[in-house]
């Protein structure tokens, strides 16, 4: 691999040996992808906390449990600093940052938590802690490279800003964060951004909940490895493409879509289709919608233990719209109900009395992490219902519970009654 001198001096440990170790196995993954050089990192995107996969590790000390399962590397390897050059931020938390018990009463979990993101504060990480970065501040330009693990977030950012990045793994992700390095290939490089196949929706997408159909749905027909060009589609917001774009990396391997007119690397067909690609149109159905549904959902009136919306993480717009639904009214006792958002707008949401309300009916406004993200579902919860396709779709394969699956009104139409009666959409 070509190096330049100041890549040189980082491999040959001028700047500390975990940096040196974090460019050569930045270099070791890009012989794999039989990249030819490296490019600059900008963001880092970074898991932080004391998430589940770390328990695969014996120890609880922090250095010895990132270096050997973050950097790949041996124990004494210091996890001590980042590259000046690298803006990082947190990923979701394995635990809420606000109320860690509503998720588990493991205090010494919760203990561990906080040491492991004290220290990430410390080295300049910024702990917000969402899976939506890219509307609290991550804001790749277009053409500039970053790194996250969070799938939904690179499609999206791939797709409508034109940012250049993969759905790295976590490990990579710290490389990158450290010597501020990642292997020019893929999606990094412009040549190879270009569209390989066509898509039509002929099927009505008006809400959120259409979308994010939508999204599990054309992920289901899209082969692996292409970059799919929507030619016709009905105009989103950001609240229909956030859900599709989560659905869409739930059922498929896609890091850049484009939807033709609508981003800068998409202005005609002519300057976004591959060369000598197909220009056959696959079409995404209502039948094919209906299908997704019916794979998510159990279908059937049921009565349910646990409600979650929330994925991806709530805006403050639609917090407002859940404070308005709820009206006041009591959720079932029978029902535990938890509202997922960022950090940044919960608080808002305290300025403005959206947490009080939702809150004054029994369900919780909690932030920075999930079900899924967590592992934790409340004590003895066995029927469980999504607003997110992505969740549905996990959870259907990681519980043996009973999943019902429907738009942010159907779950809490069921908060409030405890029993699922079926998707209105």
């Amino acid at each position: 691999m070509e190096l330049t001198i100041e890549e040189n001096k980082m491999l040959d440990g001028e700047y500390g040996p975990l940096v040196s170790h974090a460019l050569r196995k930045t270099i070791d993954y890009g012989l794999l992808v039989e990249a030819e050089r490296l490019c600059d990192v900008t963001m880092a995107h970074l898991f932080c906390g004391a998430h589940p996969y770390l328990e695969a590790y014996p120890a609880t000390n922090f250095d010895e449990a990132h270096s050997e399962m973050s950097f790949v590397g041996p124990k004494d390897l210091v996890f001590d600093r980042l590259s000046p050059h690298c803006r990082c931020q947190s990923d979701v938390f394995p635990l809420p940052a606000n109320d860690w018990e509503a998720m588990t009463g493991d205090l010494d979990k919760a203990r561990l938590n906080d040491l492991y993101l004290g220290r990430f504060a410390a080295m300049g990480v910024r702990l917000v802690g969402t899976c939506v970065p890219y509307l609290a501040g991550f804001i790749p330009m277009p053409g500039e490279h970053y790194v996250s693990s969070e799938s939904h977030a690179v499609l999206l950012m791939n797709s409508l800003w034109g940012a250049c990045g993969h759905s790295d793994g976590i490990e990579s992700g710290f490389w990158a964060a450290v010597c501020g390095k990642t292997p020019l290939w893929g999606l990094h490089d412009p040549a190879q951004r270009k569209g390989t196949r066509l898509y039509a929706v002929e099927a009505r997408l008006g809400t959120t909940h259409d979308w994010d159909l939508f999204g599990h749905a054309a992920g289901l027909k899209i082969p692996p490895h292409e970059i799919p060009v929507f030619v016709k589609f009905p105009r989103p917001d950001i609240h229909g493409l956030k859900s599709a774009m989560a659905s869409m990396a739930t059922t498929s391997g896609v890091e850049l879509s484009h939807f033709l007119g609508l981003g800068p690397e998409a202005p005609t067909l002519e300057a976004v289709l591959r060369p000598g690609a197909s220009k056959e149109i696959t079409v995404i159905s209502a039948g094919d919608l209906e299908d997704s549904r019916a794979y998510l959902s159990c279908g059937r009136r049921v009565p349910v233990d646990y409600v979650s919306v929330g994925c991806p993480h709530l805006t403050i717009h639609q917090l407002g719209e859940v404070a308005d639904f709820l009206g006041g009214r009591k959720v079932s006792a029978n029902t535990v109900t938890h509202v997922w958002t960022a950090a940044p707008f919960k608080e808002t949401a305290d300025r403005s009395g959206i947490t009080k309300s939702i809150e004054s009916s029994g369900a919780r406004l909690l932030t920075n992490t999930c079900p899924l993200v967590s592992g934790i579902l409340p004590q003895g919860a066995r029927s469980l219902a999504f607003d997110s396709g992505k969740q549905a779709h996990y959870m259907k394969s990681e519980t043996d519970c009973l999943i019902s699956y429907g738009s942010t009104m159907d779950c809490l139409k069921t908060a409030l009654s405890g029993v699922w009666e079926g998707a209105t959409g």
